[in-house]
Formats: structure tokens, sequence, C-alpha cells
């Protein structure tokens, strides 16, 4: 029974020795361990309130990036808008400065037509005249080969000229 029950020495002896195991516990180990706990618990808080700050800043950073977003999109649609204007009326001048040069291109084909024609025309007339220059002339030596010939035309020819 000796096992179940201690002697008063043993538990005289056992309680001294918890109780100064407790002490120096306490007055060692306890206080700093408390101390830590309440560093960490500390630092957790103060993590916590820096994961809040950081939470509420990101919802600013995304509202503004929204408001960025949104201001970038209708700055994109201006500017689409702008060259799409810009690119009708650069296509319009296009199309009228090449209206304007084919007109011109037009006018100065006729004025090149015109004068050819004209050209032409003062080209046939001159050959006109010399074939009938050459054809009167081969009649001429026709009908004037004989000297009666010549005296007949000549006289008519002053009469001609008398008569004007």
């Amino acid at each position: 029974m000796e096992l179940i029950t201690p002697d008063v020495g043993t538990l005289f002896w056992m309680l001294l020795v918890f109780l100064t195991v407790l002490f120096i516990l306490t007055k060692y180990a306890w206080k700093p361990t408390l101390k830590a706990i309440q560093n960490r618990s500390q630092t957790i808080e103060d993590a916590l309130k820096s994961a809040e700050k950081a939470k509420e800043e990101m919802e600013k950073l995304q509202a503004s990036n929204e408001k960025i977003l949104a201001e970038a999109r209708v700055e994109r649609d201006k500017l689409l808008k702008e060259a799409r204007s810009m690119k009708d009326k650069i296509i319009s001048d296009a199309k009228e400065i090449a209206g304007q040069e084919a007109k011109g291109i037009m006018e100065a084909a006729k004025v090149t037509i015109n004068n050819e024609k004209i050209a032409a025309i003062s080209e046939i007339r001159d050959q006109v005249a010399n074939l009938s220059l050459q054809i009167a002339e081969k009649v001429l030596r026709q009908n004037l080969e004989n000297d009666k010939n010549q005296k007949d035309l000549i006289d008519n020819l002053m009469n001609d000229m008398k008569l004007n």
C-alpha cells in the first residue's frame, strides 16, 4: 500500500519541489511566455489592421482603376471617331482632287484634240491646194501647148481684169 498512499515526507518534498519549480517557472518562464504571447497577439492585431487598410486601399485603387478604364474607353472612342472622320475627309478630298485632275486632263485632251483637228484640217487644205495647183498646172500645160491657146488665155485674163 505504500505505493498508493505516499508518505508525508514524500508529499512534503514533492510539494516543496513543485512550489520551487512553480516559482522558478513563474519568475523566469511565465512572464516571458506571457510577454511573447502578448507581443504575438499585438503583431497579429497589427497585421489584421494592415490587411484591413490594404483591403480598403485595394478597393479605392480598384474604383480608381475602373474610373481610369472608363475614361480610357471614352478617350479611345473619341480618337476612333476622330480617325474615322479624318479618314472620310481624306477620302472625299482625294476624290475631289482626282475629279478635278480628271476634268483638267479631259479639258487638256479636248484642247489637244481640237488643235490636232485644226492642224489636220490645215494640212489637208494645204495638200488640197497643192494638188489643185498641180492639176491646174497640168491642165494649163495641156491647154497652152500651142501659141494660139496662150494668146486666148491672156486675152481672157485681160478682159476679166478690166471688168473688175
